[in-house]
C-alpha cells in the first residue's frame, strides 16, 4: 500500500491522519473507508494500524485520522494542552464530518460514500455518523460502546471511567465549572485517568445512543466483540436486534477490547465480510 500523512482542517486547529491507498499494480481503488479510533487512541494504534494493510489488498483506501480528542493529553504546535481530556461529543461528531469531507474532495463514488469503521467510542460515534449519512455502503462496529447516559453510570466489569465515584465526581465537575474552572483537570479512578470538568459533564450526557440509533441504520453492519469484553458495555447482540438493516455479529474467542494477539484474526473477519458484502 501507499501511505501519506495528511492534515484535515477544522473550525479550530487542524487534525492529522494517514491515508492508505492500494498499490496501483493491485487493480486500483474499488472502495474507500473511514476509520474512527477509540477514546484516547489515535491514527497509528489499534485497528487504525493493523487493518489498512489487509483492506488495501481488497482495493479499499483507508483514511485513519486523529479527532481533536485523541490520546489523553497532548500538545501539537504549541505548549497549549489538547487531547482527549478536553473533548466533547459535538467536536468528535464534527471531526468525523470534516474527515468525510476531506475524503469526498478526492473524487466521486467510493470517496463520496465510504465504508465506516469505528472502534469502541469510535463505534458509538460511527452510529451517529452513519445515521446522518444514509448512503454509507457498510458499517463495521469494532467493540462499539453502548452510548447514551447509561454508558458511564458505572464502570462495568472493567471498572472504567468514574468507577464507583460518579456522583462525587459529577458534583466536583459542576463546582469547578461554576467557579469558572471548566478546563481545569480532575483525576478519575479509572481510565482515562484525567479529564477536564467540562468534558466530564459533556461525556455523561451526550455520547451517541448506539441502540437508539440502530433502527436508523439500513446498510449492512458487522458487529464484533471479544469474548473477554463486558457484553452490556459493548452490546453487539442488542444492536443487531435493533438494527434497521442486516447485521452480522461475530464474538471473537480469546479476545480483549484491543484485540491483542488477535489482530490478524480480526482483520481477516473484517476483510472477508467486506469482500462478501460489497462483492470486492
Amino acid at each position: 500500500m501507499r501511505t501519506q500523512l495528511v492534515t484535515i482542517q477544522t473550525d479550530t486547529y487542524p487534525i492529522d491522519g494517514a491515508f492508505h491507498e492500494p498499490d496501483e499494480g493491485e487493480g486500483g481503488t474499488k472502495a474507500a473507508a473511514l476509520y474512527f479510533h477509540g477514546n484516547t487512541m489515535n491514527f497509528y494504534t489499534g485497528g487504525a494500524r493493523f487493518l489498512p494493510p489487509v483492506l488495501t489488498q481488497l482495493g479499499i483506501a483507508v483514511l485513519a485520522f486523529n479527532r481533536r480528542g485523541h490520546d489523553i493529553l497532548t500538545t501539537r504546535a504549541s505548549r497549549a494542552a489538547e487531547g482527549g481530556a478536553f473533548q466533547t461529543t459535538a467536536e468528535a461528531v464534527a471531526d468525523n464530518r470534516y474527515a468525510a469531507q476531506w475524503l469526498a474532495a478526492r473524487g466521486k463514488g467510493a470517496y463520496a460514500n465510504p465504508i465506516v469503521m469505528g472502534h469502541s467510542n469510535g463505534g458509538m460515534l460511527s452510529t451517529r455518523h452513519v445515521a446522518d449519512h444514509p448512503n454509507t455502503p457498510a458499517l463495521v462496529l469494532l467493540s462499539a460502546g453502548r452510548g447514551s447516559v447509561r454508558q458511564d453510570t458505572s464502570g462495568g466489569t472493567e471498572n472504567l471511567f468514574a468507577a464507583g465515584k460518579l456522583d462525587v465526581l459529577t458534583q466536583q465537575a459542576h463546582d469547578m465549572v461554576a467557579a469558572g474552572r471548566g478546563r481545569d483537570l480532575m483525576f478519575m479512578p479509572g481510565w482515562w485517568y484525567v479529564i477536564s470538568a467540562e468534558s466530564f459533564l459533556d461525556r455523561i450526557v451526550s455520547v451517541p445512543d448506539t441502540i437508539a440509533l440502530a433502527p436508523q441504520i439500513k446498510c449492512p453492519v458487522l458487529a464484533i466483540r471479544g469474548d473477554k469484553e463486558d457484553r452490556d458495555r459493548y452490546p453487539a447482540e442488542e444492536f443487531a436486534a435493533a438494527c434497521g438493516g442486516p447485521c452480522e455479529v461475530n464474538i471473537v474467542a480469546n479476545c480483549d477490547h484491543f484485540y491483542n494477539d488477535r489482530e490478524a484474526h480480526v482483520a481477516g473477519i473484517v476483510s472477508a465480510w467486506l469482500a462478501k458484502t460489497l462483492k470486492l
